[in-house]
This record gives structure tokens, C-alpha cells and sequence, in this order.
């Protein structure tokens, strides 16, 4: 029993080394084989049984990557003229080729861009995707990664492989112009291959730069990128007055050397010599040694050069000169600056008169050997200064409400001043004001200064109200006494012309607020107001017309403005007075003679007229009647005079 066991337990052990050993040896995969998983075989005895296992990886899928160049040659040299092409294998676990597996390609930098640029391929019935891989740039280079993915009945495979990139070296070849010169304002096409080596480089478009100095300048245009066209690139160059020759230079990322050509530009001719303008603009000039405030003896003026499209001309020559003997023109010719202007000046001489100026172009091949030239406007060469005879005086209003009221803005007096030419004197030029009554002038001076030969001055009534004899003393009673008439204000006015005082005089009622004196129809009596004015008597067919002249205290004319009216009328009708207000009057003939009445008021009547007209009420029936009506004279400050009438009215 005892052998018979040991000899069974030697065979057990025997049966459990070759178990063992056979799995190891399958665990190895046959001593080199691909990895495998295998289960431990079980077996049983007489006396018992025993179990055994062991375990390998797992066979995955593989991606392996290759390149090749055009001419399916294996290569990873990638340049922008030699793009490559991406094969990615795709084979499951057990080596066999997978078809319609999506592979996805990336790299990993910016040297290379994928076609189509999604990056993915499906692979064909050989597990086989293929992609086009190009340089980003012709100007890229160094190396990088291509990383290849695709699943695989749910298991991620990845391949890579390097590569490497070539800067592509690039040339052009020769710039044309096709016409090689053109007239001003022309035209021509511009063409330039792109080389690789000898041959075009068509692999991808090449964006070429364009630039010229008359481009630059904006005298010509032209574009300034143009993509290549099959490695040609064209452009049409256009002249815009460029006036001389032009070099265009091309030149491309990635090609190292720029090219250039020269375009023979004829230049355009002149057409014609503007008149630009004068300055002082709008203004004359002064004689010699008239000059002053606002005033000059010399006029600049400005002439321009365009050619035949109305473009400036830079660098012509224009000469000037003038019919007129009175005045120096000081530079005689101008060189035209890049805006095609000249300019010129001319001085006045001792006499006034008016001139032109002439500015000429001498002819040339390119304007086809005329002269052209052009007229200047009208300059006038004037003294500038006021004459006694174009003075001129005048008042807003000649008779003012102000015998007893201060009034501020009475009136306003106005003087206007012309030269010997009848051209209004220089803005500017003073005026002084003075007044033997009353204020004249502002605050701060007592005069103005004239703007187109005019200037203004307010007015007041206020003290003194009474004018002295010979004061204040003024350039025009110097010449002529002023008026000592009651109520009557005196204005001198007063200017120079650097060696002579000219001057002029005017005279302002200082008018009263009541009616004093009244003549009718002429009379050279004044009514009796302390009654009522007796007309008389008329036919009741009849109309009374009369006429009154109404003064006041001092035999002056009421204040311009007043309304004159017939109020309370009784029995009678009455037609609208002519005029129904005093008008402004002027101190007129006579206006110092004594009074024959001998009154204290010494001068005769200056006061307005107005005409009435009364008619009886029922004029076809006749009645014995008598009308009564008032005339009421009522002045801007609101003062009335009331006159009282009466009139018969008798049957036949």
C-alpha cells in the first residue's frame, strides 16, 4: 500500500511539472509568438485531480503612418513646392487590414495644413487613408509630428511619423508693361511670373505686393496685393499726372528677391493759367504812403496751372506783368509749388487808378509751343481817405419829444464818408461827434468808427437844453455859427484825412409836448386858443376843409409821431385828417428870423401841416345846425392838446 501510494504521488508530481512547463512555454507565445491568452488545462488521477492556469496581453489594433512625394517615392521632405502625401494603415488585432475606418490627422504646429482641411480620410478596402499635407507657407521651416487616430471595434489606435519642412525658395521673373510708356492720364498692364526654378509655381497662389513712388504720391493708381493666377500675376496700372517716369517694384512673401521696371511716363500738358483771388480780398489798394488802419499799399495775388483734366502743375514757370505804368509789380515770375499755384505782389504808386496783372505760361513742346496766360480782376488803387464833399450827415429823427423830457434813445445820427473816387472810406476810419444840446455818442467815446464808409451814434435830450453861441467849439463852427434858435440842437460832425479836418452839420428840434402856436390857411397870426376857433358858417351841402400848422412853444414842429385827430365831434362829420401823424421835419429856410409879432421865441414857423374837412350831417335835408369837435394833437409820450371848433351850417 505504502509503494503503491508513494508511486502514485511520484507520478502526480511528474504530470504537474510538464503542466507547468507546457504553460509558460504558451504564455510565451511559443518562445517569440504574438502574446495569446491560453486557460490551464485540467486533468485527474487515481488518486486525485489538479487544476492550473496562467495569462498574456491582449493583440490590440495598430496605425502605422508613411509619406510620400508626388512621384509616390517614400519621402518626409515637405516644402511648398513638393507637397506630401499621408498613408495611415489601419490593421485590427489579428493583422488584418479594417476598411471604412475614419482616421483622424493632426500636427502638431503651424508648418503644415491638411487637404481637405477637416483632417479626417476614410480608409479603403487595403485599411489604407490618405491625406494631402502641404507647407502652411512658402516662408515655413523646421520639423514636426503627424499624429494618426482611428477606433477600432471600440479600441483607440494611434500612429505618428515625423517630417520635415523646407523653406521653398522662389523667384520671379521678368515685370512687363504692356504698352512700356503711355501718355499722361494712360494706361498699361502689368504682368510678372512666379518661378520655381524655371517653371511657374502653380502649387498654390502666390499674393504679390505692388508699389511705385507716383502710387505713394497718389499720382497713379494701382493694386496693391494680386493674387497669382495659374503663377502668373497681372494689374493695370493707371496715370494720374505723375508727370515723369515710374519704377514698380513686385514683391512676395517666400520669393527672396524683388523685381522692378521702369514705365515711361509722358507728362501732362497745360491747359490753362487760373486766376485764384487778391488780397486784400474785396477791398482796393491805397496811393503810396496812405497806408493805416485797415489799409494797405499792396495787394497780393495768386494765380494756378492746372492741365487738361483740371489737375495742378508743380515746377512751371509763370511770368507776370501789368499795362499799367502807376504801379510796381514786385516779383516779375513765380516757379508753380506742388499745388500748381504762383503768387505775385504788387505796390501801389503815387496816383490812384485801377490795373490787371498778367500772368503767362511760356510755350512749350508740351503745350504745343503758345503762350497762356490769363487776366487778374480789377485792381483799384484809391486814396482811401474822406472828402469834404462825400460827407454826409443825417438824423433818425429831426424833431424829438424833449423841450421838458429826458428821453435816452431819442434819436440816433448817422454819418456816411466816401473818398475822392466815391469808394467808401477804409472800416475803421474815426468820426468824432459834438452837440451844443442835449448828449451825443456813448460812454465811452463820443464818436465812431465807420464800417463800409457808414457809422451811427445815439442821440439824448437832457441839459442843457438852451444853446450858448460858439461853444462847444467844433470844426464846423469854426467855419459857420451855429443856430441860436430856441429849441434847436446843433450837431457837428468831424474826421480827417491826415493833413485836412473834414466835417458837416445837422439840427434836432428839441420839440415841446403841447401845442402853442396854430396858423390857419396860411396865416401868418396864430389862432386865439384861449376860446374855441370859430369856422364860421357854410351851406349844410357844403364841406369845410381848412388847414392847420401846429407849433410848439418855440414855434418848432410837435414831436415826430404825434397823432393828430378830431375827437368829440357834435352835429357835423369829419373826414380822416391829412397826414393823421406829425412827420419828421427838418429845420428848413429861415430858421433864426426874427418874429414880426415880436415874439420871444425868434424865428419864423417850422411846425407840420394837416388838413380837416367838416360836413353837416344831413346834407340833402337841409336844417339849420351848428357842429362842434375838438382837434386833439397827442404826443408819443402820451400828452394831449385839446383845440376846440365850432361851425354853422345854413339852408339856402
Amino acid at each position: 500500500m505504502k509503494n503503491s501510494t508513494t508511486e502514485s504521488a511520484a507520478r502526480h508530481g511528474v504530470r504537474a511539472a510538464g503542466l507547468m512547463m507546457a504553460m509558460v512555454l504558451t504564455a510565451c507565445g511559443g518562445g517569440g509568438g504574438n502574446p495569446g491568452t491560453v486557460s490551464g488545462g485540467t486533468g485527474s488521477g487515481s488518486t486525485g485531480t489538479g487544476t492550473g492556469t496562467g495569462t498574456t496581453a491582449t493583440a490590440a489594433p495598430s496605425v502605422t503612418l508613411g509619406f510620400t512625394n508626388a512621384a509616390g517615392a517614400s519621402s518626409t521632405a515637405l516644402t511648398g513646392a513638393t507637397p506630401l502625401t499621408v498613408k495611415a494603415t489601419v490593421l485590427d488585432a489579428g493583422k488584418k487590414p479594417v476598411p471604412n475606418a475614419i482616421v483622424t490627422f493632426a500636427t502638431d504646429n503651424a508648418l503644415a495644413v491638411f487637404s481637405p482641411t477637416a483632417g479626417t480620410a476614410l480608409t479603403d478596402v487595403n485599411g489604407v487613408a490618405t491625406i494631402s499635407m502641404r507647407a502652411a507657407s512658402l516662408a515655413a521651416g523646421g520639423a514636426g509630428t503627424v499624429t494618426a487616430t482611428s477606433n477600432v471595434a471600440g479600441t483607440t489606435a494611434t500612429g505618428t511619423a515625423n517630417y520635415s519642412v523646407g523653406a521653398t525658395t522662389l523667384t520671379f521673373g521678368t515685370l512687363s508693361a504692356s504698352p512700356a510708356s503711355i501718355q499722361a492720364y494712360g494706361s498699361t498692364v502689368l504682368s510678372v511670373d512666379v518661378l520655381n526654378g524655371s517653371s511657374k509655381y502653380t502649387d498654390q497662389q502666390v499674393n504679390v505686393s505692388f508699389s511705385s513712388a507716383c502710387v505713394t504720391a497718389g499720382k497713379a493708381t494701382l493694386a496693391a496685393t494680386v493674387p497669382t493666377n495659374n503663377g502668373t500675376v497681372q494689374t493695370v496700372y493707371r496715370d494720374k499726372g505723375c508727370a515723369n517716369n515710374d519704377t514698380i517694384t513686385v514683391s512676395a512673401a517666400g520669393v527672396a528677391k524683388s523685381a522692378s521696371a521702369t514705365l515711361t511716363i509722358a507728362p501732362p500738358a497745360a491747359a490753362s493759367v487760373q486766376f485764384v483771388g487778391a488780397s486784400p480780398t474785396n477791398q482796393s489798394i491805397v496811393i503810396q504812403g496812405q497806408g493805416g488802419n485797415g489799409r494797405t499799399e499792396t495787394a497780393t495775388l495768386t494765380f494756378k496751372v492746372v492741365d487738361i483734366f483740371g489737375n495742378p502743375l508743380a515746377g512751371k514757370q509763370v511770368n507776370f506783368t501789368t499795362a499799367s505804368t502807376s504801379v510796381k509789380i514786385n516779383k516779375a515770375s513765380d516757379t508753380t509749388d506742388a499745388t500748381g499755384q504762383v503768387v505775385t505782389t504788387v505796390n501801389s504808386g503815387s496816383v490812384p487808378t485801377s490795373f490787371r496783372v498778367q500772368a503767362t505760361l511760356p510755350g512749350t513742346a508740351t503745350n504745343g509751343g503758345a503762350d497762356i496766360s490769363t487776366l487778374s480782376d480789377s485792381i483799384v488803387v484809391t486814396t482811401g481817405l474822406p472828402v469834404q464833399r462825400a460827407f454826409s450827415l443825417s438824423s433818425g429823427s429831426f424833431n424829438v419829444e424833449g423841450w421838458t423830457l429826458d428821453n435816452p434813445s431819442a434819436t440816433n445820427v448817422q454819418v456816411m464818408l466816401a473818398d475822392a473816387f466815391g469808394n467808401p472810406v477804409p472800416d475803421g476810419t474815426p468820426v468824432v461827434f459834438q452837440t451844443n444840446m442835449g448828449a451825443i455818442g456813448s460812454s465811452d467815446k463820443g464818436g465812431c468808427n465807420t464800417v463800409n464808409g457808414v457809422c451811427s451814434v445815439a442821440f439824448r435830450t437832457q441839459a442843457p437844453r438852451a444853446a450858448t453861441p460858439g461853444l462847444p467849439a467844433t470844426p464846423c463852427n469854426a467855419v459857420t455859427p451855429d443856430a441860436t434858435r430856441a429849441g434847436l440842437a446843433t450837431i457837428c460832425a468831424s474826421s480827417t484825412d491826415g493833413t485836412n479836418t473834414v466835417f458837416d452839420k445837422t439840427a434836432i428840434f428839441f420839440s415841446g409836448s403841447s401845442v402853442k402856436y396854430v396858423y390857419m390857411d396860411g396865416s401868418t397870426t396864430p389862432l386865439d386858443l384861449s376860446k374855441p376857433v370859430d369856422l364860421g358858417a357854410i351851406s349844410g351841402s357844403a364841406t369845410k376843409v381848412f388847414a392847420l400848422q401846429l407849433n410848439d412853444l418855440n414855434n418848432n414842429p410837435m414831436p415826430a409821431g404825434s397823432k393828430v385827430e378830431i375827437t368829440s365831434m357834435l352835429n357835423g362829420n369829419a373826414a380822416p385828417v391829412m397826414p393823421g401823424t406829425v412827420p419828421n421835419i427838418a429845420p428848413h429856410s429861415n430858421v433864426n428870423v426874427d418874429d414880426p409879432t415880436g415874439m420871444t421865441v425868434g424865428a419864423d414857423p417850422q411846425g407840420s401841416t394837416h388838413v380837416f374837412s367838416i360836413s353837416s350831417t344831413n346834407p340833402t335835408q337841409c336844417s339849420p345846425a351848428q357842429a362842434s369837435f375838438n382837434v386833439s394833437v397827442t404826443t408819443p409820450s402820451g400828452l394831449a392838446t385839446i383845440i376846440p371848433f365850432k361851425l354853422s351850417f345854413t339852408c339856402p
